[in-house]
């Protein structure tokens, strides 16, 4: 394929910057903290999910590093391919006893969560009532589910309410 082919790229790129759309990826410079160092200044960090700055604890960090070295660094692929480690299955256990629950079970990510349980839980002939703000994995996994999505006003509860009532028929 030629550049000219490919012009179209340059052209959405540079629409999207003047627009001031275009992704600007920074560079972090420190761990992942609750401060970081970018471009050689210190900021707050709103944006991980490290919010509290324990992926860097002590004892977190010797606890990984004795996890790594029995286990090594990763799984190697997702429970449905490689199976269940048994580290995971501890760590699930803990969970559900820190949490008096019978069982738990845990995902690599939230959106992770939300695309494995919603579709599991909810399908065709039912009905999903859905925040208008809801996080795109929540938005996603209610389509993913087949059932039917009604949308209320943001925190509105008294639309939520209203939206249940004008909402006849659903399996569940």
């Amino acid at each position: 394929m030629s550049n000219d082919a490919l012009a179209w790229i340059d052209e959405e790129l540079t629409a999207l910057e003047k627009a001031g759309l275009r992704a600007n990826i920074r560079t972090i410079e420190s761990p992942m903290d609750a401060w970081v160092t970018i471009e050689g200044r210190q900021l707050l960090n709103f944006c991980a999910n490290n919010y509290l700055g324990l992926a860097n604890h002590p004892r977190l960090r010797q606890a990984a590093a004795a996890a790594i070295d029995r286990y090594g660094v990763g799984p190697g692929a997702v429970r449905t391919i490689a199976g269940t480690m048994t580290l995971h299955l501890e760590l699930e256990r803990r969970l559900a006893d820190f949490k008096a629950a019978e069982a738990c079970i845990t995902f690599q990510s939230g959106f992770a969560a939300n695309l494995a349980t919603i579709p599991a839980l909810m399908g065709s002939g039912d009905v999903i009532f859905s925040d208008e703000l809801n996080h795109a994995s929540i938005i996603d996994a209610c389509r993913l589910s087949r059932a039917s999505v009604v949308r209320y006003a943001h925190s509105d509860m008294e639309d939520l309410r209203r939206k249940i009532a004008e909402t006849k028929e659903y399996r569940r």
